[in-house]
């Protein structure tokens, strides 16, 4: 056991060495491609414009990839453990959602929560978990056009909360549902705006949900919508030391 911790250690930080190495060459030439911009705008040339335009955005792009890769190696490394606490979701999902709710007029969507009027109290990782609530969220952003409906609900059974965010969007393809928690998935595609995606995103999703012995599930069908749930044990604590199975 000694011997996979110490492996497990010296592997997290070559990963955090090489994610700098890898990620620092990209960050400083999109800071230079930015600067560039500035510069050449005034001459007016759209083709110069539009190639740093591209230098930008492929630098940013991958600077997410390498960081949404290791942030997966991390998460699937076997001495990752879960900071738990009981935590009253129904507070942290209202203080969420009234930060989308302000932003309503600028994304041009409505947001709703619906939760009981007493505490939820769950025992779980509760920064790692909003991770996963506010990812729901904005991909459903994403593919929700201009108009349309974002409901996040929680509501507690016997031994377990569910949480369920919802859209009215335009629905994932029957084609691309089988393998959307896949790592590198097929399934990624850009947003309505032309956001751009890793395909990594899901994957992670599902394994945070996987570390607090939770599971994800959803429903979904084109130009109608999309429904992601996720059932977690009230208090996991007792269950386990945090560390995935």
């Amino acid at each position: 056991m000694a011997n996979v911790d110490k492996f497990n250690a010296k592997k997290n930080a070559t990963l955090e060495i090489l994610s700098h190495d890898l990620a620092g060459p990209f960050i400083m030439l999109q800071q230079l491609a930015e600067y560039m911009g500035e510069q050449v705008g005034s001459l007016r040339n759209e083709n110069l414009n539009e190639m740093i335009r591209i230098m930008q955005t492929t630098c940013k792009e991958s600077v997410d990839l390498i960081r949404d890769f290791v942030d997966q190696e991390f998460l699937d490394s076997a001495n990752v453990e879960l900071k738990l606490e009981r935590v009253d979701m129904v507070e942290r999902m209202q203080q969420m959602m009234e930060s989308y709710k302000q932003s309503e007029a600028v994304v041009a969507k409505n947001f709703t929560l619906l939760a009981p009027q007493e505490p939820v109290y769950v025992t779980l990782d509760v920064n790692k978990f909003m991770q996963v609530l506010n990812n729901l969220v904005s991909n459903a952003l994403k593919f929700t056009p201009d108009g349309g409906h974002i409901t996040l609900t929680i509501a507690q059974g016997p031994s377990t909360v569910r949480f369920t965010v919802a859209d009215d969007g335009i629905g994932i393809p029957q084609a691309q549902q089988a393998g959307l928690f896949d790592r590198f998935t097929k399934a990624r595609r850009p947003g309505l705006r032309g956001e751009k995606t890793t395909g990594l995103g899901m994957s992670i999703i599902k394994t945070i949900v996987g570390l607090h012995r939770g599971r994800i599930w959803f429903e979904s069908e084109e130009n109608k919508g999309s429904t992601f749930y996720i059932d977690l044990p009230l208090n996991m604590a007792s269950q386990s030391n945090g560390q995935q199975a």
